[in-house]
């Protein structure tokens, strides 16, 4: 949009070509308006006049494993919300107020992407608040504290305290290479070993049943040739000599029990 983004220490007040008289004259409009054109229009500008403050905040979290437009877009979300609930009549400057709303759903992005379970934001923010709490109580006395005592520093009862410590496995997931078991004489074995995988098996179970029941409609000579040709994988010739009869007339059999055994099994 034109504007130039801020260097790293610089105060990010505001972008773009509106000044700051004409800014607070958008945010106390956008504050008084109840038309929601208006406002759409207003806050459109009001976002791009501070485009360079989300650049520069998403910045502080570039090269942290997520691409920094995502970021970026993560703060623009943040940056509307600030606009939403700014208050021009108290007198603060607005990039004071939208700058802990940016860098807080930043935050929040990158808090929600390192859980490898999804867990509900409340159990998400108790562990944080226990984690913080156990070290600080573990400084003062000189210890770890037991859960009873960060649920009462937290007021909170031990139970979530408990539920929140339970949480922290679900940072660090164990890797399906990870090795299970062992000890200094045996290496153990692979985590993806002992998980289950679909038997292929379990398909041909299902179709024998199916063809079991097909087959209960031919005759017994009928069967026998199914059987030799298919299941034992003989050829036709062979067929005709175990049975004794022609090879011609196994092949009117075999193509006679193929279209019982497709009525059979479209009534299925």
């Amino acid at each position: 949009m034109g504007t130039q983004p801020a260097r790293e220490g610089e105060v990010v007040r505001a972008t773009g070509t509106a000044s700051r008289d004409e800014l607070r004259r958008l945010h106390q409009r956008y504050y008084e308006s109840r038309d929601p054109e208006e406002r759409d229009r207003i806050r459109e500008r009001l976002v791009a006049a501070y485009e360079s403050l989300v650049h520069f905040l998403a910045r502080r979290f570039q090269n942290r494993g997520e691409p920094l437009e995502d970021i970026v877009q993560v703060g623009f979300l943040g940056l509307i919300k600030a606009i939403d609930r700014f208050e021009p009549g108290l007198g603060n400057e607005f990039t004071t107020f939208a700058t802990p709303t940016i860098l807080g759903e930043i935050r929040r992005y990158f808090r929600d992407k390192g859980w490898a379970m999804r867990f509900p934001r409340r159990l998400q923010e108790l562990h944080q608040q226990v984690v913080r709490t156990n070290e600080e109580m573990k400084n003062e006395l000189g210890r770890q504290p037991t859960v009873t005592e960060v649920a009462q520093r937290l007021g909170v009862s031990s139970d979530d305290v408990l539920e929140a410590m339970e949480m922290s496995t679900a940072l660090t997931p164990l890797s399906i290479d990870a090795t299970l078991g062992g000890n200094g004489e045996e290496s153990g074995r692979q985590l993806g070993e002992a998980v289950g995988g679909e038997d292929p098996n379990l398909d041909r179970v299902e179709m024998r049943e199916v063809l079991a029941r097909a087959m209960q409609h031919l005759n017994e000579r009928e069967r026998r040739i199914m059987i030799m040709r298919f299941f034992d994988e003989m050829s036709q010739s062979e067929v005709a000599k175990r049975l004794g009869i022609s090879q011609m007339h196994v092949s009117r059999l075999q193509r006679a029990a193929l279209e019982q055994l497709r009525e059979s099994l479209g009534s299925e």
